[in-house]
């Protein structure tokens, strides 16, 4: 099929599932208020001055380009233009690194008062940050300094794939010998939620354009990346993975120096289902991706019914540990029927829709999800 990229056609998921239209943009609208206006005890973002802001993980209660380069897309999708601003010009005053083995990149947490907790980069919040002021430039045009969108887009990218060949210190984001996005820079292994090929899609055209035809590769690298890392039964994938797809293999007192496992199928690995159904939204180009989205729902609907918010092995196996962001999960699994065409598809939406934003310390990760998969299933979550 020819995705929504090329047709200009967004599927409204809610809309097919009989919700009227007044409903689902009340819905949304009132979804973002909440997330970004709401009470102390609702929202996520807060305002920082007459033009900053930062999106809060409420359950560590820092900010975490994670976080920034998501409400960034969301707000430039529902054209929130003063929020954009807001969570950019933070950004890049107090996230941005300029010297060091990581200048060029955003340290990936900061403290509410702006101080870096790491000088390390985390690869997804890049991907997001391009992408989201590809389409700012594209919905509201150019600015000056850092709010000339593309120009701080192109500059961006070019450092994620370029970064270490002149002799400079740290490296790309990319490995450039299998174009697959690494978990941090240099660590020789994958995070599966982090690829969006429907985003390298558009790097393609809109990066430097000696750049191009490698972010062609990358996304044709990336989705065939997916179909290894995702179970060939379940559909399920690990949060971290080697660059054949397996799970990442680690000693258990190595996986103690990041607190837990992440060989399984735990928070990082929700996204992956609803990256791989937006990018069959918007691309339509690989049924074999597409068919993992109705094993990842069979799972959930007939194998796991019973015990739907665990942990699993990424063969199924349920482990003895609940998860920790149930909403999230089924955010996800609500979005995957982007791309799935099984029988559960319907179920998993209207579960969705009935299901409020979460509230509490661990809601900005599920919320986040929440709104994304809001976006996506309006037909709202779009290419610029």
């Amino acid at each position: 099929m020819a995705g929504a990229v090329a047709t200009g056609k967004y599927r409204n998921v809610f809309a097919e599932c009989g919700i009227p239209q007044e409903e689902i943009d009340k819905r949304v609208e009132e979804t973002f208020q909440i997330m970004f206006h709401g009470s102390e005890e609702e929202r996520i973002f807060h305002e920082v001055g007459d033009d900053m802001g930062y999106m809060e993980d409420t359950g560590n209660h820092d900010a975490r380009t994670e976080g920034m380069s998501y409400g960034m897309m969301m707000c430039v999708q529902l054209d929130k233009k003063e929020e954009f601003d807001r969570l950019w010009k933070w950004s890049k005053t107090y996230m941005y690194m300029e010297e060091g083995w990581n200048s060029g990149y955003f340290a990936w947490s900061c403290a509410p008062d702006g101080k870096k907790n790491a000088y390390g980069a985390a690869p997804d919040g890049e991907e997001f940050y391009a992408m989201a002021l590809f389409f700012a430039s594209k919905r509201w045009g150019d600015g000056e300094g850092i709010f000339n969108y593309s120009k701080e887009a192109r500059e961006l990218l070019h450092t994620c794939i370029h970064k270490g060949e002149n002799g400079e210190e740290g490296g790309p984001m990319w490995d450039p010998a299998n174009k697959l996005i690494q978990f941090v820079v240099g660590c020789g292994y994958s995070d599966p939620s982090y690829h969006l090929p429907h985003f390298y899609e558009l790097f393609a055209e809109y990066a430097n354009e000696e750049d191009r035809e490698l972010w062609k590769e990358t996304a044709k690298a990336s989705r065939e990346y997916l179909k290894k890392a995702c179970h060939p039964v379940t559909g399920l994938n690990a949060e971290y993975a080697e660059y054949d797809g397996s799970p990442k293999r680690m000693t258990e007192e190595q996986w103690k120096r990041f607190g837990h496992r992440h060989d399984w199928f735990y928070s990082d690995a929700y996204r992956t289902i609803a990256n791989i159904a937006l990018d069959y939204e918007w691309y339509g180009v690989d049924e074999d991706l597409r068919g993992v989205a109705d094993k990842q729902q069979k799972f959930f609907a007939e194998t796991v019914k019973d015990q739907p918010d665990m942990t699993y092995e990424i063969d199924g196996t349920v482990l003895d540990r609940p998860a920790l962001h149930p909403v999230g999960l089924l955010a996800t699994n609500a979005q995957a029927s982007l791309a799935a065409k099984g029988p559960h598809a319907k179920d998993f939406v209207m579960k969705f829709w009935n299901t409020p934003l979460r509230t509490g310390d661990r809601r900005y990760y599920d919320n986040c999800l929440y709104l994304f998969a809001m976006l996506a299933l309006s037909g709202k979550y779009r290419a610029w």
